[in-house]
């Protein structure tokens, strides 16, 4: 993919669109494959994915370079292989539509996170999006309280931080990186802690589910093509060019694609709460995105 294609802005909507599908892709692995299992694999083809302009464009140095590598396994740990596997377990317990809207809580750790490590301060607008994303996640949380749901739900919340702190890594990056090789290292240096986490699954005696049908490819090929392969590029693309707090919360709005598209299968029935928190989370992103628009982005 050309750096042409899109804009800094137009790539944080291009991953918006391949992450809205996440939850409900997440939700079709249940029963045909094993978390660990689905981020592994869809990893491997991440690697597949960017070794054809790795190779190319001689970028292998600069992929296991010693001043890099420890950042680059702390993303890949943090930012890939402990948060997607922990958000797959939680859809065993809970909605896509409710794992996407409580996704939006990594807002949280984006306005910390920036604040304190990249000195990205967010103005008066952008604070007063981000209440109504919170205000939204909050909704959806205590409604779910004790519910068989809420189990999931914890574990959505209790994982973003470790997304926003991968990011937060790899803003510190060098500028000369172009962002296929950190996407490339988010895949590669995801391997070692997925490694980890089967072994130990094998040692503990865990089921591994693994059912070769066109169900688990198709979710094997939207995670390792688009969410591990294109989503990162345009991520990249967005985080590297934009204040890291206005690009989560412009992406955040992708709930409305996956709480309609779980709708339209039939994976649960919106709720008058949802589609309540549904837009006061969706009227904060896009308050968010229009103060990045006048802001020349």
């Amino acid at each position: 993919m050309k750096n042409s294609l899109f804009s800094p802005l137009a790539a944080a909507w291009v991953c918006w669109a391949i992450v809205g599908l996440s939850p409900v892709a997440g939700k079709y692995a249940v029963g045909v494959i094993s978390p660990a299992l689905l981020v592994f694999l869809g990893t491997l083809i991440g690697v597949l994915y960017f070794t054809p302009w790795i190779t190319k464009n001689h970028k292998w140095g600069e992929l296991l370079a010693p001043e890099t590598r420890w950042k680059f396994l702390f993303i890949g740990t943090f930012g890939t292989a402990l948060p997607f596997t922990i958000s797959l377990i939680a859809l065993h317990y809970t909605t896509p539509g409710n794992a996407a809207i409580l996704q939006q809580s990594e807002l949280f750790y984006s306005l910390l996170f920036a604040a304190i490590f990249l000195k990205e301060f967010p103005s008066k607008a952008q604070l007063a999006g981000s209440a109504l994303i919170v205000a939204g996640v909050l909704i959806i949380l205590i409604k779910e309280q004790y519910t068989p749901r809420w189990t999931g739900d914890l574990l959505i919340v209790g994982s973003t931080w470790m997304l926003q702190a991968g990011s937060t890594v790899a803003k510190k990056l060098p500028k000369y990186l172009d962002h296929r090789v950190i996407s490339m290292a988010r895949n590669l240096f995801a391997l070692p802690a997925l490694v980890i986490i089967l072994a130990a699954m094998w040692l503990l005696k865990e089921n591994f589910t693994l059912v070769p049908n066109v169900r688990m490819f198709s979710v094997l090929a939207y995670t390792g093509l688009l969410k591990y392969g294109l989503a990162m590029v345009v991520w990249y693309k967005a985080i590297r060019a934009l204040d890291l707090s206005k690009v989560t919360a412009i992406y955040l709005s992708y709930p409305v694609l996956s709480l309609l598209i779980s709708a339209g299968l039939g994976l649960e029935t919106p709720t008058l709460y949802q589609l309540f928190g549904l837009a006061v989370t969706f009227a904060g992103a896009y308050w968010v995105s229009m103060t990045v628009k006048k802001e020349g982005h």
